[in-house]
């Protein structure tokens, strides 16, 4: 058993996982390896470049498909499907958001899109997304029910909703989130940006809240090289959301009308063929970042004070981002293994800065945030392209 935590030690352990990949090793990056040079030729050949063609329809249906969620709507970025989401869960300007404060930038924003105010709640350190019983605790404290709303009895403001971000592709526990949620008449939105391939008691998330977002970012297990959706189980809420994402434009062969403010946000159908050849390809995707996972796993068992990130019990993850965690003892050690492997060529990265910290959500409400600011100060991501794993048999 290793004493301690070597920086040399820890670096040589990913060098060795590692020895056989071109430097520089991002932390993520997209692998195309099956039919999307086909369908993106399709395109170019059609000239079929934007809103028309066949294959956002056609990526729609697969995302439906592959989630189990009935209606997808494609979109251009995932803050933009967060951004809708939000909208149609019924969040109005000064309601209050409740959302992890360990999570990317894009959730926060998208809350003030609506000219709502972030309300900051902590993470576990079994899931790293919302701890839901620190969020009873703190809505029995605060929370008061008024003609089937929530308010928050210290600023009298609605509390209209909740984010659950699902953190490097980790399910936040949803059944007892869900519970919640109708005990004090609180919207879901699932923030499933990360987690595509990842499952919650046998159901794929995106599942349990009304609205769900995905994204398909470059970084991202399947990409569109910028992309989002919404995920709604609700025909009529699905329709309604394409319609307003697609300009709120009413058909016409010609004329254009159009019958409220709405978004310019709909999916070009370039960026949804790729997706579809990315999305035919998941299952792959899938399996070798889980295999890489596990090689990380047996590489880190032995070291002392430092420990790799393994899914909750009670989900299945697609490990998005693989993750290191030091014990506190070796917090001070963070910066000096990041540098350490960046002078090796492996881009590894700290988790994001809590939102809470940054300038224009400092003032925000929040809870207690004490294993959200553990977290930030012990994490650290790993290389996990798909194609890392594609070989992990030892040698």
């Amino acid at each position: 058993m290793r004493k301690g935590i070597d920086v040399e030690d820890v670096t040589a352990i990913l060098k060795e996982i590692l020895k056989k990949q071109k430097k520089p090793i991002p932390l993520h990056e997209p692998s195309f390896c099956g039919r999307e040079w086909a369908y993106l030729k399709d395109c170019l050949d059609a000239g079929w470049v934007s809103y028309g063609g066949q294959y956002v329809a056609e990526f729609e249906k697969r995302l439906a498909a592959y989630t189990g969620v009935k209606h997808a709507i494609a979109v251009v970025n995932g803050t933009a499907a967060l951004h809708i989401c939000l909208k149609y869960a019924g969040v109005k300007a000064d309601d209050e958001v409740l959302l992890p404060a360990l999570t990317f930038v894009a959730t926060a924003n998208a809350v003030d899109y609506c000219r709502a105010v972030p309300h900051f709640v902590d993470s576990d350190a079994l899931s790293l997304g919302i701890d839901v019983k620190k969020l009873k605790a703190h809505l029995q404290d605060i929370a008061m029910l008024k003609d089937d709303i929530c308010y928050n009895r210290k600023t009298m403001r609605p509390i209209r909703a909740i984010v659950a971000m699902h953190t490097f592709g980790h399910p936040v526990d949803l059944e007892p989130l869900v519970e919640i949620c109708n005990e004090y008449h609180i919207a879901l939105v699932e923030d499933a940006a990360e987690s595509l391939g990842s499952y919650y008691k046998g159901k794929h998330t995106g599942n349990w809240g009304r609205l769900s977002a995905l994204s398909f970012n470059g970084n991202k297990i399947v990409t569109t090289g910028g992309g989002g959706a919404v995920l709604t189980n609700e025909a009529d809420l699905a329709e309604e959301i394409r319609h307003v994402t697609t300009t709120a434009k009413l058909p016409h062969k010609w004329a254009y009308v159009h019958d409220r403010v709405g978004y310019n946000y709909r999916m070009p159908n370039i960026n949804a063929a790729l997706g579809c050849g990315q999305i035919e390809g998941i299952e792959g995707f899938l399996e070798s970042k889980r295999a890489l996972a596990a090689k990380y796993q047996r590489a880190f068992q032995a070291v002392e004070g430092i420990s790799f990130f393994k899914e909750p019990d009670y989900g299945v993850s697609n490990y998005w981002l693989n993750t290191l965690v030091l014990d506190e003892a070796y917090w001070d050690e963070r910066d000096a293994l990041l540098s350490a492997t960046h002078r090796e060529g492996i881009l590894t990265r700290p988790v994001w800065t809590l939102m809470n910290k940054l300038p224009m959500y400092c003032g925000c409400p929040r809870m207690d945030l004490s294993i959200a600011e553990r977290l930030e100060k012990a994490i650290i991501n790993i290389p996990s392209s798909p194609h890392l794993g594609v070989d992990t048999n030892e040698d």
